[in-house]
């Protein structure tokens, strides 16, 4: 029934979802933030390239860091990055590079020890740009408040120390989130501190909610019936928090199969107010936003009898993309699949772009009608999504995969680039590289 009424009442509000104003979209072409100026995955830049020229991209520039997964943010004339180096000592490093060189403007350096951590090659957390602050969260639950321009940190927290909080296995990975007022973060903390809100100033602590276990998947704002909202993934739930304040508007208990291991960030389709999610064990899942009410209702759920012999889409990292009534994403191995949002029905599945492999990866950014994908190779494409298909336009070389993994035969390249003035910003576990993608 939710569903069935939604829709035109939904579209209605998209004039009014068009004139909030976040800190994030007051520069259009600036990435400074996880997955974009609005944190979904949409790069609205025009006059960039539709091919490309040749089967390897020629960097604008490059700059050397060390090893770590989290991508870059642009903010005006600079990029930030995170890296982390074991030796002689082990520190986390915020670098601050000039956009248009590459150029390191000052690095802000901490220790942090590593342990008990899988994969334990660095940040994973995009830094996050609001006001002239750099918001900036470590593996260990590290976070620093730094101020941009002098590379001095203003305020710092630790989730261990601060929060009593259990870090997950694969350490620290959802990027902040930051508003007007404040900094909003998984953090795993007891006695009730899963989600936790700072003042984005001072970093007091304004309110924290949830019992339970952090997920590796972002936060994100969305606005239904004219009330923004503070939409979460953690370990155990799925739910929406009122920002001043942490209550809860509505949530669903999330019945894991095993581990957590929600990693990519739920979809949102603002047009017809559905939630799609992906998780590697847990399989598909629909929600829909209430037209009426600060509540929102399970659709549908998929999960095969395992993440290999399964029809619905079981991501590890990549956060998937809805067009239409339609999802699409890269399963765990590999193959890229369309299910009908609808009933969760797959419609096709296309092995082009990735091959078989575990945990296989690949990061969808969209522009306009193309769809922007990098993957776990190094690769860049340029393609197309539509119900009869994939269409691939072109492919290109865009960076080394540099980090290896156990039970991988090569090595890969795990962190999502940023697309800002007409610019692509990659990494990998040496560089950094710029690419200019303008008409």
């Amino acid at each position: 029934m939710i569903a069935s009424l939604f829709r035109n009442r939904y579209q209605v509000r998209l004039v009014m979802l068009a004139l909030w104003v976040t800190p994030y979209t007051l520069h259009s072409s600036d990435w400074p933030q996880w997955r974009g100026p609005d944190r979904d995955g949409a790069w609205k830049e025009t006059n960039v390239i539709s091919t490309f020229k040749s089967d390897a991209l020629t960097a604008k520039w490059r700059a050397p860091i060390a090893s770590g997964y989290a991508g870059p943010t642009v903010s005006g004339d600079k990029v930030f990055v995170m890296s982390y180096l074991d030796k002689p000592e082990q520190v986390e490093q915020v670098h601050c590079l000039d956009r248009e060189t590459g150029r390191e403007i000052w690095k802000f350096s901490y220790e942090s020890i590593y342990f008990d951590i899988g994969y334990p090659l660095g940040p994973r957390a995009a830094i996050a740009i609001s006001d002239g602050r750099a918001y900036a969260l470590g593996t260990m639950g590290q976070l620093h408040c730094i101020d941009v321009e002098t590379s001095e940190a203003l305020w710092s927290k630790n989730f261990e120390d601060d929060y009593n909080a259990s870090m997950p296995i694969w350490g620290i990975t959802a990027s902040p989130l930051v508003d007007e007022k404040r900094v909003y973060l998984q953090v795993g903390g007891q006695p009730d501190a899963c989600v936790v809100a700072l003042d984005k100033i001072t970093g007091e602590e304004e309110w924290r909610s949830l019992d339970g276990g952090a997920s590796y998947s972002a936060p994100k704002f969305i606005e239904q019936n004219g009330v923004q909202l503070l939409l979460v993934w953690t370990g155990d739930w799925f739910v929406a928090l009122h920002p001043d304040s942490g209550a809860v508007a509505w949530k669903h208990a999330f019945k894991r199969a095993k581990g957590v291991i929600n990693v990519a960030d739920p979809v949102v389709d603002t047009a017809t107010g559905r939630i799609f999610l992906s998780s590697f064990y847990d399989g598909s899942y629909l929600y829909q936003l209430s037209p009426d009410s600060l509540d929102s209702e399970l659709v549908w759920s998929r999960r095969g009898r395992s993440e290999i012999h399964t029809d619905a889409l079981h991501s590890i990292i990549m956060t998937s993309v809805i067009r239409g009534d339609h999802v699409y994403g890269i399963d765990s191995y590999g193959a890229m699949r369309c299910l009908d949002l609808r009933t969760g029905d797959r419609v096709w599945e296309d092995w082009t772009l990735m091959g078989k492999g575990r945990w296989a990866t690949a990061f969808f950014v969209q522009n306009g009608e193309d769809t922007w994908i990098t993957t776990e190779k190094g690769e860049i494409a340029i393609g197309r999504l539509s119900p009869d298909g994939f269409e691939l336009r072109s492919r290109a070389k865009l960076i080394e995969p540099t980090t290896f993994l156990p039970r991988r035969s090569g090595t890969i390249v795990w962190s999502q680039p940023a697309y800002a003035h007409r610019h692509i910003f990659a990494r990998n576990d040496k560089e950094i590289i710029c690419v200019d993608l303008s008409q």
